[in-house]
């Protein structure tokens, strides 16, 4: 028995009279190429989430250098306010100070130097750190608002910040009569950390360079935490 040639034709016929259509081989390639689409970034956020959670508990491979408990690094950098004149440890006080890193262009600097402008009229002895700063934006920075300073040494480069050990700006760091860093603020000084930290920190400070020697250890270690 032969087949009819019709018959292909007629199955077709009786398909579209159905609403039946066979599934284009590019709408196929399409919608796979849509999963595989989702699946992708699916796949790297699981990646990522496991590789977090082998991490935790483990000590992260990126340290901060921090010069606490040693002497201010040394540095030979420009005056802000004259920068034809280069100042040294040597030009550091030699009483208890705290060395405030700032930039005209911080936004938490702005909010905190007001409070700085209180320490100074308070008889606090700041000494600037202007962290890779223009100089024309950083005096017109000290013009408007008022100049909380004893002097503010230039650290175009941040390099100097970054041997004190700092992780953004403003910080502060206290500084001993000896020279030795005792205290690292990170973030804005205001009148909470200043009764809460800071002050029970220079009085121990304060009181042996009064006296002549250098701060008890235990004392340090309990004032300034």
């Amino acid at each position: 028995m032969t087949t009819s040639n019709n018959e292909p034709d007629k199955k077709a016929q009786q398909e579209a009279v159905n609403g039946i259509k066979a599934p284009s081989s590019n709408k196929v390639k399409t919608k796979k190429k849509l999963k595989i689409g989702f699946l992708f970034p699916l796949v790297i956020f699981i990646g990522l989430v496991a590789m977090l959670y082998m991490r935790l508990g483990k000590p992260t491979d990126i340290v901060t250098n921090t010069a606490l408990e040693r002497p201010v690094p040394a540095f030979e950098l420009p005056l802000l306010s004259d920068t034809s004149r280069i100042m040294t440890n040597d030009n550091l006080p030699d009483k208890p100070f705290l060395m405030n890193v700032w930039g005209s262009w911080c936004p938490t600097c702005i909010i905190e130097h007001p409070f700085l402008m209180k320490l100074e009229e308070r008889g606090v002895n700041l000494v600037g750190v202007n962290y890779k700063d223009d100089i024309g934006d950083a005096l017109g920075y000290l013009n408007r608002g008022g100049d909380p300073f004893s002097m503010s040494i230039q650290d175009l480069s941040g390099q100097f910040a970054l041997d004190l050990g700092l992780t953004g700006a403003p910080e502060t760091f206290i500084v001993d009569g000896d020279g030795i860093i005792r205290q690292h603020i990170i973030g804005e000084i205001n009148e909470s950390n200043w009764q809460s930290r800071i002050t029970p920190c220079l009085m121990v400070l304060n009181d042996a360079s009064n006296n002549g020697v250098s701060p008890d250890p235990s004392q340090v270690a309990e004032a300034c935490k």
